[in-house]
C-alpha cells in the first residue's frame, strides 16, 4: 500500500502545492501541502474508492487545513488588494487605449476574495484554481451537492459585483 501512495504522492503533490500557495502564499504552501500527504497517509485505510476519486479527497483535506490558515489568507488578499490600489493611482495609458487593466482587476478581485466567507470562498476556488467539478468539490468539501452549487453560484454572484459590468463570468 505505501507503494503505491507514493504514486498518489507523485501525480498530486505539484498540483497540491500549487494550489495551497495560490491561496497562502508560498510560505505556508509547503507545510499545507505536506501535512495534505501525511493526514491523506495517515487516513488511507478509511479511504473509500468509491469516492469521485483520490483528487477530491486530497484537495478536501487541503481545504480543511487551508481554512485553518484563514486569516493568513485574508491578510494576503487585502495586501494584494492595497498593493493593487498603489499601483492603480500611476500610469492610465491601457485605459485611455480602452484594455482592460489586469492588475486593477486582480485588486478588486482580491479584495472580493477576502469578502467571502472561507467556505464559499473554497468552493470557488477549488473550481477556479483546481479545476475540480461541482460534484467533486462536494466530494471534496464532504457537503451535498445543492450546497457546492449554491456556494459557487454565490461567489460567482461577489466576483461579478467586483468585477461590475467589465467581465461576463460564465455558469
Amino acid at each position: 500500500m505505501p507503494e503505491r501512495f507514493t504514486a498518489v504522492f507523485d501525480q498530486h503533490y505539484r498540483q497540491i502545492y500549487a494550489y495551497a500557495a495560490r491561496r497562502l502564499g508560498p510560505d505556508l504552501a509547503e507545510d499545507v501541502a505536506s501535512e495534505t500527504f501525511l493526514v491523506a497517509f495517515d487516513r488511507r485505510h478509511s479511504y473509500d474508492s468509491a469516492r469521485a476519486g483520490v483528487r477530491p479527497w486530497l484537495y478536501g483535506i487541503a481545504s480543511n487545513l487551508i481554512a485553518r490558515h484563514a486569516r493568513a489568507e485574508t491578510r494576503r488578499y487585502k495586501a494584494l488588494a492595497k498593493a493593487v490600489g498603489a499601483q492603480e493611482t500611476g500610469d492610465h495609458a491601457d485605459a485611455v487605449a480602452g484594455r482592460l487593466d489586469a492588475t486593477a482587476v486582480r485588486g478588486r478581485l482580491a479584495e472580493a476574495l477576502r469578502r467571502l466567507p472561507e467556505p464559499v470562498r473554497a468552493v470557488l476556488l477549488l473550481v477556479a484554481w483546481a479545476g475540480l467539478s461541482q460534484q467533486e468539490v462536494a466530494a471534496a468539501l464532504d457537503i451535498p451537492a445543492g450546497t457546492a452549487r449554491s456556494r459557487l453560484h454565490r461567489a460567482r454572484q461577489e466576483m461579478r459585483q467586483a468585477l461590475g459590468a467589465e467581465i461576463e463570468v460564465s455558469e
